[in-house]
């Protein structure tokens, strides 16, 4: 069930403001039968019009997390044919996006959605949501370096977002060191550029966690679909 506003809002028909407007004014029946609250529930099998015409209901909205592997390009079509991360989606047949972007050698959480307004949301940096990666750097910096990563530094023009970084003890050397990094930004290739500034380039990078999804539960190349919680708990930390 959903109310009669958000219906047609979700639908196209008008903002939600607009809608309660349209609803209010006399100009919308359910099943032939007009009404003025805003607030009426319907359902997939009542039948919506507005001005006397048929309204066709907001479609299903999915929500999948995926653990990304090597090589798929995080796009929904490849010009060059490449493989993309929708090419390992095969039980959903409406049109999936990725909700930003992991370079094609970069693994780990990805998110898959068709709700426009969340994607958008989560990959604003005014909602800060968290995004934490592990990379394996080419060389072992030291605290003072990956200080400058925590309190933000200039990458193509603008500061960087402070940054919550650590290394994962007992397994660095002089010749790597494995750090983890949450960040809260979604600029391209950002990670691996922040590293890059402070001299120390990445050789591998994945994704451990998105806006609190992990897949630690997820083979690579596998995905599944987030539960009622989940999905709340998103469209929460994006004040929808």
């Amino acid at each position: 069930m959903m109310r009669l506003v958000k219906y047609l809002a979700r639908a196209g028909v008008a903002s939600r403001r607009r809608s309660e407007m349209i609803i209010r004014e006399g100009r919308v029946a359910i099943n032939g039968i007009t009404t003025t609250i805003p607030q009426a529930l319907v359902n997939d099998l009542d039948t919506v019009a507005v001005d006397g015409q048929n309204v066709e209901g907001p479609e299903h909205k999915y929500y999948l997390l995926l653990n990304k592997p090597s090589g798929y390009i995080s796009t929904a079509y490849d010009t060059h044919g490449r493989p993309t991360v929708t090419d390992l989606i095969g039980d959903v047949e409406a049109r999936l996006y990725p909700v930003g972007r992991l370079d094609a050698d970069t693994r780990g959480a990805l998110l898959l959605t068709n709700d426009g307004e969340l994607a958008f949301r989560l990959t604003h940096p005014r909602y800060q949501v968290k995004k934490t990666y592990l990379a394996v750097l080419n060389g072992d910096p030291d605290h003072y370096l990956l200080n400058k990563l925590e309190k933000g530094l200039v990458i193509d023009g603008d500061k960087t977002a402070p940054a919550r970084v650590s290394k994962i003890k007992g397994l660095t050397s002089s010749n790597s060191a494995l750090v983890k990094i949450t960040i809260t930004e979604g600029r391209k290739r950002q990670v691996k550029k922040m590293f890059a500034a402070i001299g120390f380039p990445v050789k591998e990078l994945s994704r451990l966690s998105f806006a609190g999804l992990t897949v630690d539960d997820l083979s690579e190349g596998s995905y599944r679909h987030l539960n009622k919680k989940e999905i709340a708990e998103l469209h929460r930390k994006v004040g929808l």
